[in-house]
Order: C-alpha cells, then sequence, then structure tokens
C-alpha cells in the first residue's frame, strides 16, 4: 500500500502527530439539492436540545420587553467568570460590541491599529467613520505580528485590536506574548481582544485575556453564543470589561437583543455536555480534514477554531465558483492571500461532500495548467 493509500485509509496525521481513530472522509458523491454550507464559521449542529427547550418556552415571553433576561444573562456570565454584571455588556452578537468600540474613541479622531487579514467587523467600521487604520501583516507563519503592531502604536492611537484565534487563519497568539502586549499597550490604548472561537482551542498553554479585566487593565474581551453555542441566527454576544467602559459602551448600543435568543444562550452556557461534544466532533472532523489535505499535498495552517486555512494552488475567484458547482460553498477572499481558502468544519456528511469535490476542482486546476 503506498503512502497516499494509508493516509486515505487511516487518517494519519501530518508530521508525526498520531493516527486518528476515525477514517479519513470518504469519496462520496454531493447529496441532490443539498449544499455544504462551509463558509461562515457556524456550528452545524445548531443549538443544543437543552436551548431549543429553552427558546421555545421562552416563546411565551415574546410580548414583553428584555431587561430581566438580559440581566439574567449578565449575571451568569459575569458569576462564570469571576467578574461582577457591570463588567459585562450584551449586544447583538459580538459584531455589536465590535462595531461600538471604536465609537468610544471619538469616530473620526480615533487611530486603531489591527493585523491584516483578520476578522473585519471592527476594522470595516472604523474605517466607514472616518478613523484611522493601521493595518499590520501578519508574518510568516500568518501569526499577529506583535511586535511591528506594537512599533506602530503611538500617543495618537486609541485602540488596538487583536482576534485570538484569529479569523480567517485560526492561529493563536502565545498567551504570555499576547499578555505582555496587552498589559503594556492598555496603559496608554484601549484593547480589544475577540476571542470568538475560545472555546475552540486545544492549546493547553491558551489563556483567555479576561484575566487582564480582572486584574483592572484596559482591555476588552469579546465572546459569542453563535459559534460553539450554536445560536448564530439569534444574534447574541457579550463585551466583558472595566465598569466605566462598559458603561459607555452601553450608553453608545442603539437596539436590545431578543428574548428567545436570551433564554437560549442562558441555557446553552450552562450545558457543558453539549459544549464538549461540539468540540470533540469539530477536531476530530479538522483531524480527518489535516489528513486529506495531506494527501492532496495542500500547504494549510493548524488551526485553534472551527476552520482551516489552506492553500489551493489557483486563484481563490476560481476555485470557489468550481465548488460551489459542486454543491460546496467555501468562504470569500481574505486578501493578500489569493490562493488560500477558508472552509468551515461541517457535519461528517458535509465533510465527505467537501472531501469528493476537493480533488474534481485541483484536478481541473491541474489539467488547465499543464495545457499552457
Amino acid at each position: 500500500m503506498n503512502r497516499r493509500n494509508w493516509l486515505m485509509s487511516t487518517g494519519a496525521l501530518m508530521a508525526g502527530h498520531v493516527l486518528t481513530s476515525r477514517p479519513v472522509f470518504s469519496s462520496v458523491s454531493p447529496r441532490p439539492g443539498k449544499e455544504a454550507r462551509l463558509q461562515s464559521n457556524e456550528n452545524p449542529y445548531g443549538p443544543s436540545p437543552i436551548a431549543r427547550q429553552a427558546m421555545t418556552d421562552a416563546i411565551d415571553e415574546g410580548n414583553l420587553y428584555t431587561p430581566i433576561p438580559t440581566e439574567d444573562f449578565r449575571r451568569q456570565i459575569a458569576e462564570s467568570i469571576g467578574l461582577t454584571p457591570d463588567h459585562i455588556a450584551v449586544g447583538a452578537g459580538s459584531a455589536e460590541i465590535l462595531k461600538v468600540a471604536p465609537l468610544l474613541c471619538g469616530m473620526e479622531k480615533a487611530e486603531i491599529v489591527a493585523a491584516h487579514p483578520t476578522f473585519e467587523a471592527l476594522v470595516d467600521y472604523a474605517r466607514n467613520i472616518g478613523a484611522k487604520l493601521q493595518l499590520v501583516p501578519l508574518d510568516s507563519f500568518m501569526r499577529h505580528d506583535l511586535a511591528e503592531m506594537h512599533r506602530r502604536t503611538s500617543s495618537s492611537t486609541t485602540l488596538v485590536f487583536i482576534c485570538n484565534p484569529n479569523n480567517p487563519t485560526g492561529t493563536l497568539v502565545k498567551s504570555g506574548e499576547l499578555q505582555s502586549f496587552c498589559e503594556d499597550v492598555s496603559r496608554h490604548s484601549l484593547v480589544f481582544v475577540d476571542e470568538a472561537y475560545h472555546e475552540y482551542v486545544e492549546d493547553p498553554d491558551y489563556r483567555s485575556m479576561v484575566l487582564l479585566v480582572q486584574k483592572g487593565h484596559n482591555v476588552i474581551v469579546s465572546r459569542t453564543a453563535s459559534k460553539i453555542h450554536g445560536l448564530a441566527g439569534m444574534r447574541i454576544g457579550f463585551g466583558i470589561g472595566q465598569p466605566d467602559t462598559i458603561r459607555k459602551l452601553r450608553r453608545l448600543m442603539t437596539g436590545s437583543v431578543n428574548v428567545v435568543g436570551l433564554r437560549g444562550a442562558l441555557a446553552s452556557y450552562r450545558d457543558k455536555e453539549f459544549q464538549d461534544s461540539c468540540r470533540r466532533k469539530c477536531n476530530e472532523g479538522k483531524r480527518s480534514l489535516y489528513a486529506l489535505l495531506d494527501a492532496q499535498k495542500l500547504k494549510y495552517v493548524r488551526s485553534e477554531a472551527n476552520f482551516v486555512f489552506f492553500q489551493t494552488r489557483q486563484s481563490i475567484e476560481n476555485f470557489r465558483p468550481a465548488m460551489r458547482e459542486r454543491g460546496v460553498i467555501v468562504a470569500r477572499p481574505f486578501p493578500p492571500y489569493g490562493d488560500w481558502c477558508r472552509v468551515s468544519i461541517g457535519t461528517e456528511d458535509e465533510m465527505q461532500q467537501f472531501a469528493a469535490a476537493l480533488p474534481a476542482v485541483l484536478g481541473v486546476s491541474e489539467k488547465t495548467e499543464k495545457a499552457y
């Protein structure tokens, strides 16, 4: 048996990692009329059964505004991280918290330092309100270049944004380096750390920057129920920061979140068994995906999130529609990585569709290259 067949039959991991107990995704034909949604880093298993029941029951509260469930949620989150409800702001997904943050810094007077590429909600909104942006390319390992970001900060810098793990690369900043960076920079600028994917992190050395909020630093950490909790459509997220900053943040927010989503999130954050199950399935999917990419000899970045960033050997502008024709939706382009693709980890059936489509699309590309 040659190495390629051995990889495909055993699911061997790259670079000497242990074998998985599950095979690489089998080669099957896409299901007729059913596209695999692998573009938005959603939890393909949806909300937990407990959250579903809580949301069903919450329909009876649909005629009411949401101050009580919002306070219940703030209290629950605060207790889980050793802070007070005054440290918590709840928004319509973490994107609302991200978009409001530049407003804290004076709109067009704001000067923001961020990585490129990274999650764009905060960066795009800052650009739209006229803020000055300092975008710092990722390093050669597709991680935040903290040294260069630090060099770009000045007395004019009002906010520094870190997405950890980063989207779209799935890379993690080393905890000690990030903590030192945040402690230093937060002396003169607000530091915003987006931890949307923190529940998926496997690295045993990972530390949330909530610890800096606990120590009183000028740091905001955002979290969301949209990812591992499977509540993306319910739009529930929150920010964690110093009470004075959170009060200013809440004054700038323009709406309120819905009671059904809040009740679902309240239940889901207590459902550790569901979170563990989703994390386990995601990690199994990543390991098998790594083996598939190894078999196709494609470069990729080992991810601490629920997606993988890999090189396609062709323009992403060509790769995406070719995959779509085969029933698989992958993410949009992320310049300057014009021949890289971000693919979310879906269900086993969805990943089988991806496994069937990928060699076909790569084969088309290789034949086209040979023709020239």
